[in-house]
Order: structure tokens, then C-alpha cells, then sequence
């Protein structure tokens, strides 16, 4: 038995893997600060299963709060920390870049010094696939450059990964970084558009469609995220010296016209579209080269794109909270 601390445990990723671990009989301490990014009564029902379990801990408060965490660090004897705690959305990062800073940064320094301070040398962080901008080399690779952000969102992961490599070469810290790709799902939260675009279509309420539909995302299920998550955090307790890098997507890209007319054809409604210019920030395609997770952690994702929405709207039909 491990004991993992899991930060926006709360959140749509989180949550499964909470739900995951605590499943394998690990004990799990949470941390989330039950922000009104989007309706807090999603997290809370997100948790509500887990709250009476004796091997689940959930601590109120913020990645930003160094007392907060000291606290927990001290009192918990953790064996390792995965952070997915973060400010989210490329969109709204345009608008308030300092808050991003703050949150997806010095959050995760905050973390990286307890957890030297406290000689807890396992770290899983969650990075982006934003952080290859709008790369021309496809499908997208880990050994890519990627100094070319074009969104305070995705810099602040790129900053992520450098700081990491940091805590690793300084203090013998064992890292992963994983650049989810697009994770949908149940739970998504619903400001990102499979979530959204599904609320608004059943609503018969026009959808926002930004650029004349060719755009791609590498829209990963979040059964296979888990599978990576829970691979990864299996290697770095088997090995040591370790500082890696891995693309977590399925390795398939669909076009925002394809998203939309598969919503379209599971609810049995036609989408009403308010076409809009390209936003600024927005990737013009997302596509992960999966062969490196597949190689050192054994990663497999499963899920067709079609599978997974359905699997989406069966849980968003079941959901009293849109």
C-alpha cells in the first residue's frame, strides 16, 4: 500500500485516478481548492463516493497556500506526488495571464521544495499538448522544440517541465512529465466543447464554431489517460535516475466538423452553428506520437473516438447538474 498525494483530485482527471488507486487499495490524500472556474457542486459530486472511505483524505485549499502544504507534507508521510492541480483552458489564460503564473508555476514550486524538503523523490506533473504550439512536424514527439508558445496557458507548462528538470538534476528528484492530449470523457469539465457543444445542441442553442471546421484535436478517452497515469507512476517506483517526458494521447486525430456531426448523430438533434473566426491562442491541430509511452511504460489506449462520446453522453444523461 501507497500513499499518493493527488492535487485537483477533485477535478475530471483526478477523480478517476483517485477513484483508480483507491480501487488498487492505496491510500489517497487530495487536494483541491473548489475554485468557481466552472459549477463546484460537479467536484463535489465528483468526491461525494469517496468521502467515507478511511483510505481517502481531502484537503480544502490551494497549490499557492506554501503553509497549507506544509502542513499536509508533514503530517501525511506521502510516498509520492501527482499534480494536476492547475489553472485550465487556453482561452481564458489570454485574459488573465498573472493568475496562470501564480497557480501552474509557483504552485508547483511550492510543491517541488516540500517535497525535497521532505525527501519524497517520486513526482508525476501534468503538462499539455499545448506546449507544441502549432508545430509543423506530425504526429508530435516528445524531442520536438517547443519554445514556441502561443498561449500564457502553455508557457506556463513549458515552464513546468524546465522547472522539474531542475528539482531532478539538483536534487535527485525521479519525474514525469505527461502532455495529456485533449482528454474527454466522463466528468469532462463542461466549459471544454465535447461537454459544452453536447449541452448547447440538446438545448437546440447555437454552438460557437471557430474556423471553418478543419481544425484536429487527438481527443484521448480518460480510461486511456488513467492507463498512462497509473503506468507511469508504476516505472518511477521501479526505476531510478529517472526524468521523462511523454505524450499521453490516442494517436488520432478527428476535425471539430467530425466532433460535432458524432454528437450530432448520438443525440439525434442537428447542431445550429454560429461560425467564428480562428480565437487567438487556439492550435491549429493536436496529434501525439505515441510510440515512446508505448515503448517505457507500455501505454495502450483503447477507446475509438465514436465509443468514447457515447460513453460521454451516457453519464451526461444520468448527470442532474448540465
Amino acid at each position: 500500500m501507497k500513499k499518493y498525494l493527488v492535487t485537483g483530485g477533485a477535478g475530471f482527471i483526478g477523480s478517476h485516478l483517485c477513484d483508480y488507486l483507491l480501487g488498487e487499495g492505496h491510500k489517497v490524500v487530495v487536494v483541491d481548492n473548489f475554485n468557481d472556474y466552472y459549477d463546484v457542486r460537479i467536484k463535489e459530486r465528483n468526491v461525494g463516493d469517496n468521502l467515507d472511505n478511511p483510505n481517502y483524505k481531502l484537503y480544502r485549499g490551494d497549490i499557492r497556500d506554501l503553509d497549507f502544504l506544509k502542513n499536509i507534507f508533514q503530517d501525511e508521510k506521502l510516498d509520492a506526488v501527482i499534480n494536476l492541480a492547475a489553472m485550465a483552458g487556453v482561452r481564458p489564460s489570454l485574459e488573465n495571464p498573472i493568475l496562470y503564473e501564480e497557480v501552474n508555476v509557483r504552485g508547483l514550486m511550492n510543491l517541488l521544495e516540500l517535497s525535497k524538503a521532505n525527501g519524497i523523490n517520486k513526482f508525476i506533473q501534468a503538462s499539455s499538448s499545448s506546449v507544441y504550439g502549432n508545430n509543423k512536424e506530425v504526429p508530435f514527439k516528445e524531442t520536438a522544440v517547443v519554445d514556441y508558445a502561443i498561449s500564457p496557458y502553455a508557457a506556463t507548462k513549458k515552464a513546468g517541465e524546465v522547472m522539474g528538470h531542475v528539482y531532478h538534476h539538483l536534487y535527485n528528484i525521479d519525474m514525469i512529465q505527461l502532455r495529456f492530449f485533449t482528454v474527454y470523457g466522463p466528468r469532462q469539465r463542461p466549459d471544454l466543447a465535447i461537454h459544452k457543444f453536447t449541452r448547447m445542441i440538446a438545448a437546440g442553442e447555437m454552438i460557437p464554431f471557430y474556423g471553418d471546421g478543419t481544425t484536429q484535436r487527438d481527443y484521448t478517452y480518460i480510461d486511456d489517460i488513467i492507463d498512462g497515469v497509473v503506468k507511469s507512476i508504476k516505472y518511477l517506483e521501479k526505476n531510478e535516475k529517472v526524468y521523462e517526458i511523454f505524450n499521453l494521447g490516442e494517436s488520432h486525430t478527428v476535425t471539430l466538423k467530425e466532433m460535432v456531426e458524432t454528437i450530432e448523430k448520438e443525440l439525434g438533434i442537428e447542431a445550429k452553428i454560429n461560425r467564428q473566426p480562428m480565437q487567438p491562442g487556439d492550435v491549429e491541430k493536436t496529434y501525439a506520437d505515441i510510440s515512446k509511452a508505448k515503448k517505457v511504460l507500455g501505454y495502450a489506449p483503447k477507446t475509438q473516438f465514436s465509443e468514447g462520446i457515447k460513453k460521454f453522453l451516457t453519464w451526461y444523461n444520468g448527470m442532474n447538474i448540465k
